[in-house]
């Protein structure tokens, strides 16, 4: 059975986009009969606000870091907290139904936790009969993922799917298979690749290459600043920043590379389409700890140093990853410097850090994703089982 798979993603974060863009592109290389169709979930139920919301809440992640990760914690399981997103979900549930008989889709798939929500109270309220399958994209599980509705929830590691456990999900509707990543990530990087992309980027082959990200929005830390000017100025590694959609702090770096004198050996850039080239031309990535960029990563066996992340579920990725064996963290500009030197002069630990991330099977990560969402097309769960789940949100 083909037909119309809709992919509901939303604007809070890079990673949500991203995953429903892996998986639309996975979709068209897979099975070229179906019909992936994104839709902005907050855009589409709330298009007056939905500028606003993506704004308000960018700027409070990144100037009130403390106060999401007291919600996050506070919420994790369920509690009092959760009731407001859930009485706000009810505003846009007509539009979703207006959505759903525009497209037609045979399968409902969200990338992002209020269009999950939405769509387990339309099914919980027996306004649609779609599967709906949840996509999970961080390396943690939360309440506000978790509604009674669902058919369906794709995750990226046995972690997440013990959470979930925890929570009531049954087993049966959990899948693990990597969080989705774009098809171009699904090659690996094989050590033979690096000299290849390092010439087709203009980049040397006789040095290495540390690459320096703030996530899609472009969330830099002033000590990756620092570690950027100073790697600059000796002359001991290429370095490529990655800006992302921050052409502010694009601007910022370039003024500071011409005041220091130290623009050699420094590549910015801003969003760029071939992550992927420059992930395998690359020996080490300092970044933040969001859910699809270090799953790339991952997918690319590209080691990590992982940077103040914030607290809610950057610190529950850095966790996972640090266990795992496949990132390092630093917590301050000193100890941040130490570890990038350390890890750049010893190929050898890089190395065991790539056969870790072997271990983590994520190079066929959306691959995997799509297979588990189109049989969830012939199995929804019975209303009586949802029934047994406790409520998130």
């Amino acid at each position: 059975m083909n037909g119309k798979i809709l992919l509901l993603s939303g604007p809070f974060g890079e990673g949500h986009k991203q995953a429903a863009q892996a998986l639309l592109e996975t979709c068209r290389l897979a099975k070229p009969d179906a019909e992936p169709v994104i839709v902005d979930f907050m855009e589409w139920t709330l298009p007056r606000l939905h500028g606003i919301s993506k704004a308000v809440f960018h700027q409070g992640v990144q100037k009130f870091p403390s106060v999401y990760g007291y919600l996050f914690r506070h919420t994790r399981k369920g509690s009092t907290l959760t009731s407001l997103p859930g009485r706000l979900r009810w505003y846009g549930l007509k539009r979703i139904v207006k959505l759903l008989d525009e497209v037609d889709p045979t399968v409902v798939v969200s990338t992002f936790p209020l269009a999950a929500a939405a769509m387990s109270a339309l099914k919980m309220a027996g306004l649609t009969d779609i599967p709906t399958v949840t996509v999970i994209t961080d390396h943690t599980d939360h309440s506000y993922w978790v509604h009674p509705g669902t058919d369906l929830y794709v995750v990226g590691s046995e972690k997440v799917r013990r959470g979930l456990l925890e929570s009531g999900v049954p087993d049966s509707r959990i899948e693990v298979t990597g969080i989705p990543v774009r098809p171009p990530f699904c090659s690996g990087a094989a050590g033979t690749k690096r000299t290849a992309l390092r010439a087709k980027l203009g980049l040397s082959a006789d040095k290495p290459v540390l690459l320096l990200m703030g996530g899609g929005y472009g969330m830099m830390h002033e000590g990756m600043i620092r570690l950027m000017t100073s790697a600059a100025r000796t002359g001991s590694m290429q370095v490529v920043v990655v800006c992302g959609h921050n052409n502010k702090l694009r601007l910022k770096l370039e003024e500071r590379l011409r005041n220091e004198s130290a623009g050699g050996g420094v590549r910015l850039t801003g969003f760029v389409r071939n992550m992927e080239e420059y992930m395998g031309a690359a020996d080490l990535v300092v970044t933040k700890p969001g859910g699809l960029t270090t799953s790339e990563a991952i997918a690319m066996q590209l080691p990590m140093v992982l940077y103040k992340p914030l607290p809610g579920q950057e610190e529950d990725n850095a966790e996972f990853l640090t266990g795992a064996q496949v990132a390092v963290r630093a917590s301050d500009e000193t100890e941040l410097e130490r570890v990038v030197t350390a890890l750049i002069g010893r190929p050898q630990r890089l190395a065991v850090m790539r056969r870790n991330m072997e271990r983590l099977h994520m190079e066929r990560s959306s691959f995997r994703a799509l297979e588990a969402i189109l049989a969830a097309r012939h199995c929804p769960v019975p209303r009586w089982e949802r029934s047994a789940v406790r409520v998130g949100i």
